[in-house]
């Protein structure tokens, strides 16, 4: 089985078997979800910068959204339109939100929250990067995932490192409510 980037961004997978037809399914909710988590992430960093006017993190934000920026145009090499989100402007929506609260709040809460948006992103793309390595034709596929997943663990470190204060209970919830939201997210977005 091969899967190429089709001629207008679209993911083709090139097989004959029932198996194929599932990793294609697979494959094309997964591509969705990825499409829609950096549709979101753009938002996050676009919703930050609403938000804030400390020059630190709009630095942060700045340089942070660029890379969300590359990696969504990636990704819409291998998504077709036909095949993203039905739900584009609500995770729009979502991600602007996710970066516009916490920015009121300050730094910390900022830098604990791409902590968290990071980390459960680290775990989506490992998973298909790994369910990929059993695919010899999948290279560039699965090289695509692993340059957006190392994004995104440094966005992270960046994160957690730049945090000054230690998270209370407080941000600690608002931390565990958006790494429901991204899972719940991400689980609509392979079927929408």
């Amino acid at each position: 089985m091969q899967i190429l980037p089709g001629g207008h961004g679209s993911a083709q997978m090139i097989g004959d078997t029932a198996s194929s037809e599932n990793n294609k399914h697979w494959l094309d909710a997964e591509l969705r979800s990825d499409h829609a988590g950096e549709t979101g992430a753009v938002a996050i960093y676009s919703g930050i910068l609403a938000a804030t006017r400390d020059p630190e993190l709009i630095s942060f934000a700045l340089n942070h959204r660029e890379t969300e920026m590359r990696h969504l145009a990636l990704v819409e090499e291998w998504v077709p339109v036909a095949g993203r989100s039905r739900f584009l402007f609500a995770w729009k929506m979502a991600g602007f939100v996710t970066g516009y609260l916490p920015a009121f709040f300050g730094r910390n809460a900022v830098y604990a929250t791409i902590d968290a948006v990071e980390t459960f992103v680290e775990l989506h793309y490992s998973a298909q990067i790994d369910r990929l390595a059993t695919y010899e034709d999948q290279v560039d596929l699965k090289s695509l995932l692993v340059q957006c997943r190392d994004d995104e663990i440094k966005h992270r470190n960046q994160a957690r490192g730049r945090a000054a204060e230690p998270v209370g209970f407080f941000l600690n919830a608002w931390c565990q409510l958006v790494s429901i939201g991204s899972a719940e997210a991400v689980d609509l977005a392979r079927r929408f």
